[in-house]
């Protein structure tokens, strides 16, 4: 096997094709020589590449199709010319921050598409609506149109950066693999207000000019602004006149927020399932086994023999190679989990390869689910560990589920740890069980009866050299063939049968000073004893590992965790009762501890980082519109929308059969600032007309209706945007929060948000002047 890494910074797609031209040339020598390309990450970095960038191409055409049916064909163009100057101005900026184009960066791309096209989609409909309304000139309207929802616009666009780029500063081993997302998502932001406030006024005064404006005295009201106006006095009007509106305004609040309860309620009854990240749909797996200490090379062969003629008969399996006595090419795993460090007689790998999951039905975790109970049945007979191990998207760690045993001594630890790998095997749902304890495996020790030797002339160096030579084989000469660049040893050396019987080696001779031949078994003593176990240590800490999998109804690690530390309170491990941490390491080793490692530190750490950066985005995001409205309370009826977010994801998620992941929580924060934005829009619209001497009422009424177009036009668009990553493993829950949290918080904020702020104008008069 011949396995090629790259430096980095290289072109993963150059290496790979460079390096196979070598490989192909080199074929013909010899003529037999057959070769097989078993893994090419150049090639699927390329697929993925190209994928994404279909789908980048595919989400700016829906956006333009959107802007195309909504306003027409020239106000389309604007928008597209405004998206591609972007997208090219951010590719620029991502390359000149020292990003290179893979999968991660260009999934921030088209998440991004959605929230890259607000500001130009603002700008070019209000532009639109001033056209319609007549009485003045292209060139006269676009200044007017440009400065009403300029500031809120600026405002708006801060605000999605101050809710997205806290995600930049994500501790741990998560933070540099979605650092893009939030860089490049804010670097495009900034330049996509620089492009709507510069170049898109410019480009519509261009190409709008050659249209026939609307005659001077023209009316705003269309067929489509009388039907918006209708709307929402209809469904308005209960809660602004009348006996019972400040009642239907309470009850409307109340039942917002049971749904609210309700939503975030079903992760804690496990209708949406937490984990850290899904299973990616990989072209590769991988069985590790590990048979008792003291098996024979021969063994594990055979194991790894019998497991191949199994996961050969599985329809969707290209190829597989066997590795007894040593660890697989490195990959993924190999650098997380330390497998290339695997070696000995009783280790084994069998690198399994897939067909294109193009060309395939079944995902790979269903076929390394329905593989792992027929794969472990014949691992049993030969009282062997195996694991069905699947390339990660993440986290990186040494299992999924890891329990760490401390405790003041090492002998009892690995009782502990035993009788834990029990526990870990009697709870449903876990799978691939194994500990760090090695088996109970016979050393034998060889003494050289130092008198006797003397007395019958034998030297213990002669003893040593023909054990060596009967086990380890002895060069005896060098055989030249005329054909070879260097010579051939001709080794000699026990057969492996005779070699693993330690009589056959005793009864070898060795000749004495008389000249006569003495058998080894006169010479020496043979010492029966346990073989001297590792120890392992973290932190300089003594400790033994336990580890495991889930492959049960809920399928993530953290169910299985937390119910194995249920039954850990209750009852007693070895006679020992575990004090269990979650968070941190135990301050010592007085007594025996277990600290829960694996998926779950990941998921702490990243969660924990992710509320940390939600936290501080709201934060800048009430400061920011604290400095625009001057006022302490009006930020919190704009960021009212925030929590209703959850009314839309959490049920998405259900509904989908999705899990919440960290990609889900990413896609919580982004919706922060985005439904800040239209609330900002809808405030800063109802301050304009009430400062033009409208009624409360009539101004909430007439907000709606004038800014719901351009709201649900950059909703349908972020929702456009994140369409085309809903068939992805990984960022399908970015995608799923996106779609329906933008869905249910948009339809929301068109309603709560205009009622809330009544209620403060109301109250508060003298802060609407």
């Amino acid at each position: 096997t011949l396995a090629v890494s790259k430096r980095r910074g290289a072109n993963a797609t150059e290496v790979s094709r460079r390096v196979l031209e070598r490989v192909w040339h080199a074929r013909g020598t010899p003529a037999s020589l057959r070769i097989a390309v078993t893994r090419d990450y150049g090639r699927t970095a390329t697929d993925k590449a190209g994928k994404l960038i279909e789908k980048l191409v595919f989400a700016t055409s829906s956006v333009v199709l959107l802007v195309l049916f909504a306003l027409g064909w020239r106000e389309a163009i604007v928008v597209g010319a405004a998206v591609v100057l972007t997208l090219a101005l951010t590719l620029f900026a991502s390359r000149a921050m020292g990003f290179t184009l893979n999968r991660v960066s260009l999934f921030a791309l088209i998440f991004s598409i959605g929230i890259l096209v607000d500001d130009a989609i603002v700008i070019v409909e209000n532009i639109h609506r001033h056209r319609q309304r007549g009485g003045r000139t292209l060139l006269q309207a676009i200044p007017a149109a440009v400065d009403e929802v300029g500031g809120p616009t600026i405002l708006a666009t801060f605000t999605v950066i101050a809710a997205l780029l806290p995600m930049a500063f994500v501790s741990g081993l998560m933070g540099p693999y979605m650092r893009p997302i939030p860089i490049n998502a804010s670097a495009g932001m900034l330049l996509s207000l620089g492009v709507a406030l510069i170049v898109t006024p410019w480009f519509a005064a261009r190409l709008l000019g050659r249209h026939a404006a609307h005659a001077a005295g023209g009316t705003e009201k269309d067929a489509g602004s009388r039907f918006l106006r209708r709307l929402f006095t209809r469904v308005l009007r209960p809660f602004l006149q009348g006996g019972r509106a400040a009642r239907n305004r309470r009850l409307l609040l109340a039942g917002t927020l049971l749904l609210v309860v309700l939503s975030a309620g079903l992760a804690v009854l496990r209708v949406v399932v937490l984990k850290m990240l899904p299973f990616d749909n990989k072209s590769e797996l991988q069985v590790v086994v590990d048979l008792p200490e003291g098996s024979t090379l021969e063994t594990t062969n055979a194991l790894l023999l019998e497991v191949a003629q199994r996961v050969a008969r599985v329809p969707e399996v290209v190829d597989f190679e066997g590795y007894a006595g040593t660890s697989a090419p490195v990959n993924f795993n190999g650098l997380v989990r330390q497998y290339y460090l695997r070696a000995g007689n009783n280790v084994g790998d069998l690198q399994v390869n897939l067909l294109d999951k193009h060309q395939r039905r079944r995902q790979s975790h269903e076929i390394a689910r329905a593989l792992r109970p027929q794969l472990v049945a014949l691992a049993t007979r030969y009282g062997a560990s195996l694991k069905v191990v699947e390339v990660p998207p993440g986290p990186p760690v040494l299992a999924p589920v890891v329990a760490e045993v401390y405790g003041p001594d090492y002998a009892r630890s690995r009782a502990v740890g035993r009788e834990l790998g029990a526990v870990f095997a009697g709870t449903g749902g876990i799978v691939d069980v194994d500990t760090t304890v090695e088996a109970d495996a016979p050393h034998e020790s060889v003494l050289v009866d130092r008198a006797r030797a003397a007395r019958l002339g034998v030297s213990q160096a002669d003893i040593v050299d023909t054990l060596a030579t009967a086990v380890a084989g002895s060069d005896a000469t060098w055989l030249q063939d005329g054909r070879s660049r260097y010579p051939h040893p001709v080794r000699l050396r026990l057969p492996p049968a005779d070699q693993a019987d330690l009589s056959r080696l005793l009864a070898l001779r060795v000749r004495g000073a008389g000249g006569q031949l003495v058998p080894l078994g006169e010479l020496v003593t043979v010492r029966h004893d346990a073989w001297d176990g590792a120890i392992y240590h973290k932190d300089l800490l003594p400790v033994v590992y336990v580890t495991g999998d889930e492959a049960g109804a809920y399928d993530s690690p953290l169910y299985g965790m937390f119910g194995i530390a249920g039954r850990l309170q209750h009852a007693a491990v070895a006679g020992a009762h575990l004090t269990q941490f979650f968070i941190r390491q135990p301050p010592d080793t007085a007594a025996f501890a277990v600290k829960w490692d694996g998926e779950w530190q990941i998921t702490y750490e990243t969660f924990r980082d992710m509320g940390l950066a939600y936290a501080a985005g709201i934060v800048l995001i009430y400061l920011l519109v604290v400095a625009q409205f001057r006022s302490y309370l009006v930020p919190l009826i704009i960021m009212a929308p925030i929590p209703l977010t959850v009314i839309g994801v959490m049920p998405g998620h259900a509904l989908l059969g999705a899990q919440f992941t960290a990609t889900s929580m990413i896609g919580m924060i982004a919706l922060a600032g985005i439904i800040v934005r239209n609330s900002i829009l809808l405030v800063d619209f109802i301050n304009q007309a009430l400062a033009r001497g409208e009624e409360p009422a009539a101004a909430v009424i007439e907000a709606c209706a004038v800014r719901a177009r351009p709201i649900a036009l950059t909703a349908v668009a972020a929702m456009l945007g994140a369409f085309f990553i809903l068939d992805d493993p990984i960022f399908n829950g970015l995608a799923v929060a996106l779609i329906f949290g933008i869905l249910v918080s948009t339809v929301l904020t068109l309603v709560v948000i205009p009622l809330l702020y009544y209620s403060y104008v109301r109250r508060r008069p003298e802060r609407t002047a």
